[in-house]
């Protein structure tokens, strides 16, 4: 049964100076620093409290409001990231999950957290060029794009509280066809596809902006 194996909360930080020659070091602000958190989280319909978001327009709102990310997955990202890279919450997730990864999960899933929590799981998790600078790994979002080890966003359907080591608990999948993994696939190497870009674009259970995007290739591809 997966189980949440850490959870992350962490404000937007400013870092950088101004001086800097190394585009790496100059001034910037993120969210994606996250640090785990041993006692219970609340999590409410636009996240965990105590956490938050730099960049509003991308990030957060109702249908991105918890991240997650496969425990699964941290120990091929080892010998690229390095020993630091260990520690949960790397990838800037909220929810840790072992034995849940892309394939696994799917677009419309709803799944219970402890006894209280449901969670909805809206889109892939988009990476930008803040988790490259974070790991000052340049082409860190293509290799992302590349594996489809993006993790994934949750909307709240109930709100609670959560504790790692508590079990996961898959309660309706109307959407088997489109897994996580299923999804990026579409998103970043079957471009020129419109069937699927319409099937996507129509899901009601995927987020209003991923909606948009495939609606629009639709139209672009059906154009060409």
């Amino acid at each position: 049964m997966p189980t949440l194996a850490s959870i992350q909360v962490g404000m937007p930080r400013q870092m950088g100076r101004e001086d800097a020659e190394d585009p790496f070091d100059k001034p910037w602000t993120s969210g994606i620093f996250k640090l785990p958190v041993s006692e219970p989280v609340e999590i409410t319909r636009y996240g965990l409290v105590g956490d938050g978001q730099a960049d509003l327009e991308n990030h957060g709102g109702e249908d991105k409001a918890v991240l997650s990310y496969s425990a699964d997955h941290y120990a091929d990202w080892l010998p690229i990231l390095g020993p630091a890279s260990a520690a949960y919450g790397a990838f800037g997730e909220n929810l840790t999950i072992r034995d849940l990864t892309e394939d696994d999960v799917c677009i419309g899933d709803v799944w219970q957290i402890g006894e209280s929590v449901r969670l909805q799981v809206s889109q892939p998790r988009q990476p930008c060029w803040k988790l490259a600078r974070k790991w000052r790994v340049r082409d860190l979002v293509e290799q992302v794009q590349h594996t489809g080890r993006s993790g994934w966003y949750w909307r709240v359907l109930q709100t609670g509280v959560v504790e790692a080591g508590q079990p996961l608990k898959l309660l309706d999948r109307p959407r088997p066809e489109w897994t996580i993994m299923a999804a990026n696939r579409v998103m970043y190497h079957r471009r020129h596809d419109r069937a699927a870009a319409l099937a996507l674009s129509v899901l009601p259970e995927l987020s209003e902006s991923w909606q948009r995007h495939f609606t629009g290739r639709a139209a672009r591809l059906a154009e060409d």
